[in-house]
């Protein structure tokens, strides 16, 4: 077709604040989080990213072996990037629940996986989903009863 221009995909994409959704996993997958200490230590942890990284943190589900959470820009200082935040995060927990509960390091994974969300539809449909992964593992019959998930704050 002669004259007809295709339209060229957007080099990056710009949203005014976004919210991504994390997933990151304990090395060689045990499970080492589902329970009071780990769960302290990694809500403590996420609790003082604002302060300590400029991340706040909204939902978050700890599963035995891996950990799911939303988070944003935002707190008193100027966010360091995402790898970096993720980098101190995992450096922090780890030392505390290697102390906590004498876990052996690595405790962490080195990478982790992290997805942009679009739009509001795409935030609840995914926390829906991340809700009811106890559910889908089998570890309890209800996503209400899951005491290892929770919310920081509103993203």
């Amino acid at each position: 077709m002669a004259g007809y221009k295709h339209l060229r995909r957007l080099d990056r994409l710009w949203i005014e604040a976004p919210i991504y959704f994390i997933t990151t996993c304990a090395a060689g997958r045990r499970p080492l989080f589902a329970h009071a200490d780990a769960f302290t230590i990694l809500r403590e942890e996420l609790a003082s990213a604002p302060d300590r990284h400029g991340w706040r943190v909204g939902r978050f589900v700890v599963m035995p072996d891996h950990l799911h959470f939303f988070c944003a820009h935002g707190g008193e200082r100027d966010p360091v990037s995402l790898s970096h935040f993720l980098g101190a995060f995992k450096e922090w927990t780890a030392k505390r629940i290697s102390k906590r509960i004498g876990a052996k390091p690595p405790i962490w994974q080195a990478e982790f996986f992290d997805h942009v969300l679009r739009s509001q539809e795409s935030y609840d449909q995914k926390w829906r989903y991340v809700r009811d992964n106890p559910v889908r593992a089998g570890l309890v019959v209800d996503a209400d009863d899951w005491p290892w998930a929770g919310e920081l704050e509103p993203l």
